[in-house]
């Protein structure tokens, strides 16, 4: 019987095939994540079918949602199939799809702006721009470097992740806004957001603004992080063209089901849904009441 043993070359082998499939920064981060939590776990014992399901039974221990696990069973399967331990592949939990949101993490528009006005009160004026830019345009934390001044001129950025190209359109208003403050920061060409040393913006640092800024937005923490300014613009979009196919394509998702999963509404969208089906029922009974 082939016993598999997890070793720290194997997921750095791994990490380094994650680098050359040009998976994003925040996905590999995760993965390496979670296979080194599991490598941890194992202490040195070998995978099998047995340690992973113990291994599942431990997440929930834990009191891990159980979407989160699957995430971190399909790391763990990602690098098995890396090394052709097909055997060893994990079950995911079954999980019904979620009809609503938790509304404790859903970020609305009316707190958007409140944490635009706050960044502008404190003269955050890259912060103010790079919100409303993700906002605007659906992009990923890490394609802001595709944001130059070039793309801002031609109204479009050619967006290169996972092997695929893909384009996005930038609002007339939101090119001038990025050209003017290009300007002001005398950059002439390549990325827009840059910290004051030249370098690119990291997710760190991204993530690190938007949280600060919290507090004096009156916004819960738990609301503010990057992905959900591009949730909100799921939201946005879907609303104004019931086009769910368009948005999987500006979103650069391969999967509708993916897609899908960004419009689902809180739970208070979705009494307010039940409330209007039962006021239209109430009525329509009334129409046929008034006929007989």
């Amino acid at each position: 019987m082939t016993s598999y043993h997890l070793t720290e070359e194997r997921l750095s082998a791994y990490t380094r095939y994650l680098h050359a499939e040009e998976r994003s920064p925040g996905t590999i981060e995760k993965y390496r994540r979670d296979t080194e939590a599991f490598c941890r776990w194992l202490s040195g014992a070998p995978v099998t079918r047995e340690q992973i399901a113990a291994w599942k039974a431990f997440l929930l221990s834990q009191h891990y949602a159980p979407t989160t696990i699957n995430s971190m069973l399909a790391a763990l399967n990602g690098l098995f199939r890396f090394l052709g331990w097909d055997e060893c592949r994990a079950r995911f939990l079954k999980v019904q799809r979620r009809l609503f949101r938790d509304a404790s993490r859903e970020l609305t528009r009316v707190e958007y702006d409140r944490l635009l006005e706050a960044a502008r009160a404190r003269g955050q004026e890259r912060l103010v721009l790079l919100m409303e830019t993700i906002c605007a345009t659906g992009i990923r934390v890490s394609e802001v470097k595709y944001i130059t001044v070039q793309a801002a001129l031609q109204g479009r950025a050619d967006i290169f992740l996972k092997g695929k190209i893909r384009t996005i359109l930038l609002p007339g208003k939101l090119c001038r806004k990025l050209l003017k403050y290009a300007k002001k920061q005398k950059t002439v060409s390549g990325e827009i957001f840059l910290t004051g040393n030249g370098n690119s913006l990291s997710r760190r640092q991204i993530w690190g603004e938007m949280k600060r800024l919290c507090n004096y937005a009156g916004v819960e923490p738990s609301k503010v992080f990057p992905h959900n300014f591009r949730h909100l613009f799921a939201t946005l979009f879907y609303r104004a063209s019931k086009d769910i196919v368009r948005l999987a394509d500006v979103l650069g998702h391969s999967s509708i089901e993916t897609t899908r999963i960004y419009l689902v509404t809180s739970g208070a969208e979705y009494a307010r849904q039940l409330n209007r089906l039962d006021s239209y029922h109430k009525i329509n009974k009334i129409n046929i009441l008034s006929e007989i």
